[in-house]
């Protein structure tokens, strides 16, 4: 493999100008469970660093409402909120998500919730004497109060009141993009294919989706115009240790987060993925707020580095950072300058 060109510092630096950070994840959070930077900290970072905005997930509250505020006190920046249907909002409940999009700076995404999906909540657990333990076998009340709320997409059947009501919402408003969040690949391939019957147009396949979707399963969502996400923290951040806890009670910790092993391929596969679906179908995130990982803005900086490094142009980057966000967003293109930087003067 021959080592791509523009592979220097400065050149991720000048890839940061614009750029649109899909998957920002700052405070406040559980105390189990630190982060890295509050909302205003990160906006501020990104700001000087030449970004244009972030898309802020909270797993235990609509963002919407952070979002203003940020906005109303971080002048030359956006940041975009919306609804994660976690079990903390009771699974499915169109209520909040009609409140999310009247609240604050109102919903841009609806996601299908996250750890607490009944995809991943049903795998969640730990190693216990050598031994993978699932949750739900070592709490009968785990299984009983958490999996009953948690999002499940059928396949074989219509939609439920409940959904049909969400999705009918997202068709309304054209601005709002589905993301699937942590549901299984069939889940996230049932939400694409329910574009032709509702008319939504906007669709990210989450990273937790991409990183265990067939190659085959990712053309089908690519190929009827779903976005595929790839984030910095599902390949090549801190693997395997206590990075993340959704559930308050301390016993419902899952240190190894539903997996048995390591996402495979790290970023080197994301880069043939990439290079396979065509830029133009992807997006590139962090998934980075949690207090063990860098900020933000150097993860994604990072994320840049090894894209250019595994052969990826700087116009496919800029693509999947700047150009496919504005899309998903409904942003008019910005057409910004790189400005110098002072590497002195950035915070990392």
């Amino acid at each position: 493999m021959e080592l791509a060109e523009g592979r220097t510092f400065e050149n991720s630096l000048e890839l940061l100008q614009g750029a649109i950070d899909m998957h920002v994840h700052s405070g406040p959070h559980l105390k189990s469970s630190p982060r890295r930077l509050d909302p205003i900290e990160a906006a501020v970072d990104a700001r000087n660093h030449g970004m244009r905005g972030y898309v802020l997930l909270d797993v235990f509250e609509m963002s919407t409402g952070t979002a203003w505020m940020v906005n109303r006190h971080v002048k030359d920046f956006t940041v975009f909120g919306g609804l994660i249907l976690n079990t903390v909002y009771g699974g499915m409940n169109p209520r909040a998500f009609k409140t999310a999009l009247h609240y604050g700076d109102g919903a841009v995404y609806l996601q299908f919730g996250t750890h607490c999906t009944y995809y991943q909540a049903s795998k969640e657990g730990r190693m216990v004497d050598g031994k993978y333990q699932y949750l739900k076998d070592m709490y009968p009340k785990f299984a009983k109060e958490e999996l009953s709320r948690a999002i499940r997409i059928p396949l074989d059947e219509d939609p439920s009141e409940e959904l049909d009501e969400m999705l009918c919402l997202v068709a309304e408003n054209p601005n709002v993009y589905i993301d699937t969040g942590h549901v299984s690949p069939e889940e996230a391939i049932r939400l694409v294919d329910l574009k032709e019957k509702y008319g939504y147009k906007k669709i990210v396949i989450s990273s937790s989706v991409s990183k265990v979707a067939t190659m085959d399963q990712l053309k089908y969502c690519a190929d009827r115009g779903a976005f595929i996400e790839y984030t910095f923290a599902a390949y090549e951040a801190c693997q395997m240790v206590p990075l993340t806890h959704y559930y308050v009670e301390k016993e419902y910790a899952s240190i190894d987060e539903g997996m048995s092993k390591e996402a495979a391929g790290g970023v080197r596969l994301v880069a043939q993925q990439i290079k396979e679906l065509g830029a133009e179908h992807c997006i590139m995130g962090t998934d980075f707020g949690r207090y063990g990982l860098s900020t933000p803005v150097e993860g994604l900086r990072q994320f840049i580095s090894c894209m250019v490094d595994l052969g990826l142009t700087n116009d496919e980057v800029r693509t999947m950072i700047k150009t496919n966000p504005e899309k998903i967003l409904g942003l008019k293109p910005w057409d910004c300058e790189p400005q110098p930087l002072n590497v002195m003067d950035l915070q990392f």
